[in-house]
């Protein structure tokens, strides 16, 4: 009798009728890995023997499924997310198809899961270094203008160099904002929400965050920093916090200051001229007005390294930063500062093969306008896994039970969700990678919309689902 055929000879006798049984491309690429992996501890097959390997192929194709399976089990017998819509994609990294999915082509309010959007147009645009001033020297006058770079006095950021720069010039300054083309606030947003540390106004030039930072002070009083909003504060026994009346920078706080809320962030309504009123205050110089556009190649100075702003971003959720990091974008591409523009440049020229067009409609996710499909999340994220190694990437994000917005989720040792998550009323999302127990690399997003039940209730819920996927597959 003849001995068995080694296995390649089978596999090539039958490689092409197993893949055309296999329901996608890179089943039969897992597949193959599983045959070379028998190979290799010398199992043998009988000649021909076509049963053996398509029981393999049936082994690999349920994984798949069954992954499917539990998903769609798990979220159809919740009781927390029965009334609500709810999409999942999960994908492994490097591959285009998913590995388990529910209702991942329809649209869903994305909230801060848009950061993740801006933060690709960062990776896409910027270098190490954020751009912070643009100027032209112009015989003895420095004329200088914004990129949209947040940095300068912003006090949850390292120093800026800018600040230095202006300082050690001698000449007279001047500053055009000729080429900002957005409002204070973005479409869609809540302008009643103009008081909230969440809404600071989008500017060219943003100077100390945009915002006013109060801190109680030891006799009973709040503190303004910076300083010069300390005149502008009025006692008020009408209010319990500290509020801004919405079109002056005159600040109410209460006759008994709070204990419990040591600071309080309040953005301010900018202008031109505060802006400026500020930043000459703080230079013990004037800075002018002057509005004129400058169609020319203009000198730049760099701010703080681009890394120090993505993560603030993404750990915190910082809307200011997600909003002013999209006019970078436009600065970079040589654009008016538009988000509008930016946005349109960002989907034509790095996102057109996304698997659903987005709608996209500003920075930081403050918008119910914005929507997206899980599976586009998917995309993003692989687009992003590919720009960003591993290690770095990973610093950047919110980790499960360490940092961020995820600090009280996901807590185990060694850490096992990176992601960024996504919140509006009635909304949570979460996209983002998972570190497997079988040591594979997951990415994920979670998308849950039009919920009524408690958003804490929500997230456990995503937080089990995810934890029992980490476990199983």
């Amino acid at each position: 009798m003849a001995p068995p055929a080694p296995l390649a000879s089978v596999v090539a006798l039958g490689l092409n009728s197993i893949r055309s049984k296999l329901p996608d491309g890179n089943l039969y690429l897992n597949f193959i890995d599983t045959v070379k992996t028998l190979s290799l501890f010398e199992v043998q097959f009988q000649p021909l023997s076509m049963r053996t390997l398509f029981f393999l192929a049936s082994i690999i194709t349920l994984s798949g499924c069954s992954a499917s399976h539990y998903l769609k089990s798990e979220i159809d017998r919740s009781t927390v997310l029965s009334q609500q819509h709810t999409g999942v994609s999960i994908a492994r990294v490097h591959e285009k198809s998913s590995l388990a999915s529910y209702q991942d082509d329809k649209y869903f309010v994305p909230a801060s899961n848009t950061k993740l959007f801006s933060f690709y147009a960062g990776l896409s645009a910027l270098g190490d270094s954020i751009p912070g001033l643009e100027y032209l020297e112009w015989g003895e006058l420095l004329i200088i203008r914004g990129t949209g770079d947040p940095s300068l006095l912003h006090p949850d950021l390292p120093n800026s160099r800018v600040l230095d720069f202006l300082k050690g010039r001698k000449e007279p300054i001047f500053y055009t904002p000729y080429h900002f083309e957005n409002k204070r606030f973005g479409p869609g947003w809540a302008w009643s929400d103009y008081n909230d540390y969440y809404q600071p106004e989008v500017t060219a030039m943003p100077v100390y965050g945009n915002i006013v930072r109060f801190k109680n002070a030891k006799a009973g009083q709040y503190q303004a920093n910076p300083r010069f909003w300390q005149k502008s504060m009025v006692q008020d026994s009408a209010v319990s916090g500290i509020e801004r009346e919405e079109l002056q920078n005159v600040f109410h706080y209460p006759k008994l200051v709070s204990n419990q809320r040591p600071a309080q962030d309040i953005p301010v309504h900018m202008t031109d001229q505060v802006m400026l009123q500020l930043l000459s205050d703080t230079l013990k110089k004037e800075i002018k007005l002057i509005n004129i556009p400058l169609e020319i190649d203009l000198q730049t100075v760099n701010s703080i390294p681009s890394d120090s702003l993505y993560a603030r971003m993404m750990q915190v959720s910082d809307n200011m930063l997600a909003e002013q990091l999209m006019l970078l974008y436009a600065t970079a591409n040589k654009l008016p500062l538009s988000t509008e523009k930016a946005i349109a440049h960002a989907i034509e020229h790095h996102l057109a093969d996304l698997p659903d067009k987005p709608v996209w409609k500003d920075g930081s996710g403050l918008s119910r306008y914005n929507l997206f499909t899980p599976r586009t999340m998917v995309a993003l994220l692989q687009k992003i896994y590919e720009k960003v190694p591993q290690e770095r990437l990973f610093k950047i994000l919110p980790t499960g039970g360490k940092s961020g917005t995820l600090k009280n989720l996901f807590k185990e040792d060694p850490p096992f969700i990176f992601a960024k998550t996504g919140s509006l009323s009635n909304v949570y999302n979460l996209s983002g990678y998972m570190l497997t127990k079988k040591g594979k690399v997951l990415v994920f997003s979670f998308m849950n919309n039009n919920f009524t039940k408690p958003t804490a209730d929500v997230r456990k819920e995503v937080e089990r689902i995810l934890t029992r996927v980490h476990e199983k597959f």
